[in-house]
């Protein structure tokens, strides 16, 4: 390719999408959306989903979300993983290269297992898809939260391993960070749907509220002096909150007299008043499904006739084309 480099994506219809999704990543996808091919990654999904009406109702969720948010069609590619089957036939390719080894190693893979998440093949394979998914567009950027860049790494390994055996086959992508550091849940860990920790961004109200209260802090009375650097609350502000109302809080919280409770009700504030506008898109999508269909549709025609060019250019090198005569 000449020109804007391509930025590839993915994000799972797993649940809601939370502020560790927007901060980790989309907030990135949507400043660098020209020339991003940004999918939904069903075909993931069903590692974790098994009700097929939730899987369709949380991909329509998060595409909608994404246009909410300010994705231009004209200017980056939207689609669902699943409406380009040559990722599969790209993901098997690779696997045929890949050590096993190297699955064992994954992160990912070996959290879910600590956390009582019973592995099927699916899930240790997560990362040969997902090589496939970023491969299969030729592309040249994948910006990343720091917790995935383990992915990446082995992405740019299969591709080696492959274009090693058979010649000049895929091009190997890099990456961009998004924040440095994963964005924290309610409970203080790495903020994430599957681990039942997370802060829906459209959520509001009463809903939002109680998830805000229910953030873990350490136990200093509402008097004593608090540590900004190592609270969840304050942390998450920093994200939502203007500089202005950050320094503010800071203070607050070295001054003494500010308790837990003053700083939960203000991020709630933050946020409502952070993603009002995307809420008041992301409402209208709702009552205009067509609009979202049409884009994902659109979306996947394009993303496919790149795919089929580079399964097909994976295809003859390792000899799966037809005899030459």
């Amino acid at each position: 390719m000449q020109g804007r480099r391509r930025h590839l994506s993915g994000i799972q219809p797993s649940g809601l999408l939370h502020l560790g999704n927007y901060f980790g990543a989309i907030r990135k996808h949507i400043e660098e959306q020209d020339d991003g091919f940004y999918f939904i990654a069903n075909y993931h999904a069903l590692t974790t989903t098994k009700d097929a009406e939730i899987l369709r109702e949380q991909t329509f969720d998060v595409a909608a979300s994404y246009l909410a948010f300010g994705l231009d069609p004209q200017r980056a590619t939207l689609f669902r993983q699943s409406d380009v089957p040559e990722v599969c036939e790209l993901m098997w390719l690779l696997m045929t290269v890949t050590g096993m080894g190297l699955l064992e190693r994954g992160v990912s893979y070996k959290e879910k297992k600590d956390r009582g998440i019973v592995p099927s093949v699916g899930l240790f394979a997560y990362p040969a898809l997902q090589a496939a998914d970023i491969l299969a567009y030729d592309s040249d950027v994948v910006p990343v939260g720091k917790d995935q860049v383990q992915h990446i790494e082995f992405t740019r390994d299969m591709a080696q391993a492959f274009n090693r055996a058979y010649g000049d086959v895929f091009k190997i992508p890099e990456y961009t960070l998004g924040t440095p550091e994963p964005v924290p849940g309610i409970d203080g860990q790495k903020m994430s749907k599957s681990y039942g920790n997370s802060i829906p961004i459209f959520a509001s109200g009463k809903a939002l509220k109680k998830l805000c209260s229910s953030i873990v802090t350490d136990s200093k009375e509402l008097e004593d002096v608090k540590d900004p650097d190592t609270d969840t609350v304050f942390a998450l502000y920093s994200l939502v909150a203007s500089e202005v109302e950050i320094a503010e809080m800071a203070a607050n919280y070295r001054a003494g007299g500010y308790g837990y409770g003053h700083a939960k009700m203000a991020l709630k504030d933050a946020i409502e008043v952070r993603f009002a506008e995307a809420r008041e898109k992301r409402a209208y999508f709702d009552s205009h499904r067509d609009e979202v269909e049409d884009v994902l549709r659109a979306g996947a025609s394009k993303a496919r006739a790149i795919a089929r060019d580079v399964t097909d250019r994976a295809r003859a090198a390792c000899g799966l084309d037809a005899p030459r005569a």
